[in-house]
């Protein structure tokens, strides 16, 4: 009896767990390939971008006095929005990879102190507080522009720099630090050589620090300039020493953002070549000379990649986007991340499909002849891919009816009477 009255309470649990678990599917992993998080975080985006909107538009006081409900019913609906998705990420903490061992509760306390979660509490909390102490809908307007930070969240390329800026933290420190200093000698010079001549713009250091930090930042306001032959070397020796520092922090912020736009490249390309089963029991040094011999194509909607009937000399890898496989009696979908044509580099087979571009898709081809070349120079690579072809040896053998992609590149059935 008390068996069957725990099994219920285990069965309720394991409802919830598979609940939180999905919901955060929905809201924290990656939406390429699920198309409800796809719809949640597409929803999540227009509505931040239509706050910015509509925050900047009730300073306009013709409009706001003229839409003030619609402002007002509009700012209830986004509070709600953003106060269930904060309580949402808080309840699907626990499910986080990076929390795992914790309790539900100190996992959800170590999240709601990470910045996004800080953010998205800015995105609401305020206003909450705002309507019991009645201020203003108005005056919190920095606050309401303040929700564009939430998409950071969504964009890959702000994630990089972030990434990059907490990088380079030290560079840049230094680079504050010799610009302060630029600043503090422009000003203490300038001082002496025309403070008894403007004394009431470079009469003391802390009035000529508005000068240098104009000139040194290359804005030049030009309400305070040199009128003395002393004053106008030193003007020059600051803007050269100007251009020079603001040069500096730039070419350190696009020097190490490139490099982590191909780094973060680099690991997705790399991933996609390592699940092809051909390729699965190569070392990394194996794995790196077939991502040397890629090349990127982006193909436009519609456009056909490959022929049904043709021989079939390359692969290629899905970096973004959707092809179809049209098959004679069927289509198939294959998605990001997804490859085909990986049996003809070693079978100069024909096609048995048509693969065209559903969309604007950007792919990655590894051409028959590239592999060889790498084959010629390192002959353990072609013993390896030739026993796995071959279904000889190791511990990921190819079957030819395992996905898609080998069935596009079977042999086309042999004319009857043949």
């Amino acid at each position: 009896m008390a068996a069957r009255r725990h099994e219920p309470g285990g069965s309720t649990a394991s409802l919830w767990r598979a609940r939180r678990r999905r919901c955060y599917e929905i809201l924290e992993r990656d939406a390429a390939h699920d198309r409800t998080a796809h719809r949640v975080e597409i929803g999540l985006i227009v509505l931040v971008v239509l706050n910015v909107i509509v925050a900047v538009l009730e300073t306009v006081p013709s409009l706001y006095l003229r839409d003030y409900r619609a402002f007002l019913g509009f700012e209830r609906l986004s509070l709600l929005v953003f106060a269930l998705e904060y309580a949402l990420r808080l309840w699907v903490a626990p499910e986080n990879p990076r929390y795992r061992g914790l309790t539900p509760l100190r996992a959800r306390l170590r999240y709601a102190r990470t910045a996004v979660a800080i953010v998205d509490l800015i995105a609401w909390l305020p206003f909450v507080l705002s309507a019991a102490l009645g201020v203003n809908l108005v005056t919190l307007a920095i606050f309401r522009l303040l929700r564009f930070i939430k998409l950071v969240r969504y964009s890959p390329g702000m994630q990089s720099l972030l990434e990059v800026l907490h990088r380079e933290s030290q560079a840049l420190m230094a680079c504050f630090w010799l610009l302060s200093a630029a600043v503090l000698v422009a000003a203490s010079a300038m001082y002496v050589a025309e403070g008894h001549v403007q004394p009431e713009h470079l009469g003391s250091i802390p009035a000529a620090m508005w000068w240098a930090m104009a000139t040194v930042t290359t804005v030049g306001y030009g309400d305070v300039y040199p009128v003395t032959v002393p004053g106008r070397i030193i003007a020059s020796l600051t803007m050269v020493t100007g251009i020079v520092m603001i040069a500096l922090p730039v070419g350190i912020i696009a020097t190490s953002f490139v490099d982590v736009i191909k780094r973060r490249d680099f690991v997705i390309t790399w991933g996609m070549v390592a699940r092809v089963p051909l390729f699965a029991d190569l070392d990394a040094s194996g794995i790196g000379e077939i991502h040397k011999m890629l090349s990127a194509h982006t193909a436009q909607p519609g456009e056909v990649i490959a022929r049904r009937g043709e021989v079939a000399r390359s692969m290629y890898f899905i970096a973004s986007g959707e092809v179809e496989l049209e098959f004679a009696d069927s289509v198939h979908v294959l998605g990001e991340g997804q490859f085909f044509g990986e049996m003809a580099l070693l079978h100069q087979t024909h096609r048995a499909a048509t693969a065209r571009a559903r969309g604007r898709c950007m792919l990655l081809i590894l051409e028959a002849e590239s592999l060889a070349e790498v084959i010629r120079r390192h002959p353990e690579i072609g013993k390896r891919i030739r026993a796995m072809a071959k279904d000889e040896e190791g511990p990921h053998p190819v079957r030819r009816s395992a996905d898609i992609a080998n069935d596009e590149l079977a042999e086309p059935p042999a004319p009857e009477g043949a």
